[in-house]
């Protein structure tokens, strides 16, 4: 099996395997890095400071890379290889938020050949707020099982 949930017990309902996600400055700051987005909004603290936001937040990407971890862990190469999101940022993620990832399956429609695995997902910081909203979904070929 190339993924982590067992395709023959999937069913509507179901949960997505959790995680939770510490946002830190550093990380901010390596992220702008390797996308190449220096915005002062991220890195910046002064500058930040005295905006609307009152301080640095983290890239969206970023927090929606969290997603897409949950969902590789759940459903591996199919993931990887098809998969699609359709999401709202709903709040910025910032230095010091711990950022809890979840799903759960909404529909699962099989075919012959594949199954299509819909899912609703949330991002959402320590405080219960929603940082992301969406849903996500994959095709799993029925006989990578």
């Amino acid at each position: 099996m190339e993924f982590g949930l067992e395709l023959s017990g999937l069913n509507e309902g179901m949960t997505l395997p959790r995680l939770k996600k510490a946002v830190t400055q550093q990380n901010i700051n390596l992220y702008a890095q390797a996308s190449r987005d220096f915005n002062p909004i991220h890195i910046d603290q002064d500058f930040a400071q005295k905006t609307s936001l009152g301080g640095t937040i983290a890239h969206g990407m970023l927090i929606l890379a969290y997603i897409s971890q949950m969902m590789t862990t759940a459903f591996g190469q199919s993931w990887l290889s098809g998969g699609k999101l359709n999401v709202r940022f709903r709040a910025p993620a910032r230095p010091g938020d711990t950022i809890a990832v979840s799903g759960k399956i909404r529909q699962v429609t099989k075919s012959e050949d594949h199954t299509l695995i819909s899912c609703e997902v949330l991002c959402a910081n320590q405080n219960g707020e929603s940082v992301i909203t969406g849903e996500t979904q994959v095709t799993v070929q029925n006989n990578e099982n």
